[in-house]
């Protein structure tokens, strides 16, 4: 995978140790003349497209040295608006299929062609799903941890957020809150913080709540038929303790959707990439690379 002209300068993220001491760094290409920003490893291999949902690249940061080791080239991207990424998010673009159509131009502007693997993470995995059934990438395996299906959202938690009244300033502390109950046992206050950072800015309080406005579950009840129909591997990775997106609807999606298999991951919550980094990097990497 090769950097595009309009690609900006590498700047160098702060790892830790959860990804066994692999370089992670954070790069930027320009889509639809903003900054999309991504973490990778810069390491030749097929890309691993890597999607977040309602938080942002940092719940993939402690798998994708697993990723790497096996081979593979992680890419986790934050959506517009979210993270460190540019622009600001409308309720018009921040729909899902608004959101699945800039995907495939994030992955144009990095001159990525054929099959690709691809994982989501909470809305990032009703994306993830609508790439598939609508080939707006070719993906060579699905996967999808904690994430959005059939009518699993708006959760309340974020549907709050949606009427009149609310005001992006009450998006930080509620935030703060959301992150400290989906770490579960993994929350520390540096973590926490970690996760909330982006929130700090307005432009990204106001893109949130427009995403949080844009949830609509048509988006994934509509999928459901052509999902039965496919071919494509899927791997479903479950904390089993999350409260909203259930351990329940992964359960009926592995029974009705063929090809797909269900890990579930007790004692974590809605981010479990922090709870069981080594076991959750593990099983992405093997079904990556079958």
């Amino acid at each position: 995978m090769s950097e595009s002209t309009g690609s900006e300068a590498t700047e160098r993220e702060s790892t830790g140790s959860d990804i066994s001491g692999t370089e992670v760094v954070r790069r930027a290409v320009r889509v639809d003349g903003e900054r999309a920003s991504y973490l990778t490893v810069e390491q030749d291999g097929p890309v691993v497209l890597l999607l977040h949902g309602t938080y942002w690249s940092r719940v993939w940061l402690p798998v994708m040295g697993r990723l790497a080791e096996a081979g593979l080239r992680p890419v986790a991207v934050d959506l517009p608006g979210l993270g460190r990424s540019g622009g600001e998010l409308t309720p018009e673009t921040a729909t899902v299929p608004a959101l699945a159509d800039w995907v495939a131009r994030f992955a144009s502007a990095l001159e990525i062609s054929g099959a690709i693997a691809v994982a989501g993470h909470d809305i990032g995995g009703a994306i993830a799903q609508h790439l598939l059934v609508h080939d707006r990438l070719e993906l060579s395996r699905l996967a999808l941890v904690n994430s959005v299906t059939y009518d699993s959202w708006p959760a309340p938690h974020v549907a709050r957020f949606r009427g009149p009244g609310t005001v992006a300033d009450d998006v930080l502390a509620a935030r703060r809150q959301a992150v400290a109950d989906a770490l579960a046992g993994a929350a520390t206050e540096q973590r926490i913080a970690d996760y909330a950072d982006p929130w700090t800015d307005p432009r990204v309080r106001r893109s949130w709540m427009a995403l949080a406005g844009a949830a609509d579950s048509r988006y994934t009840l509509d999928l459901l038929p052509a999902l039965r129909r496919s071919t494509v591997p899927k791997l479903l990775i479950w904390g089993e303790d999350d409260a909203f997106e259930k351990v329940e609807y992964a359960e009926r999606f592995a029974s009705e959707i063929p090809h797909t298999t269900l890990i579930r991951i007790p004692g974590a919550d809605h981010i479990p990439t922090e709870n069981a980094p080594d076991r959750i990097g593990g099983a992405l990497a093997d079904f990556f690379t079958r």
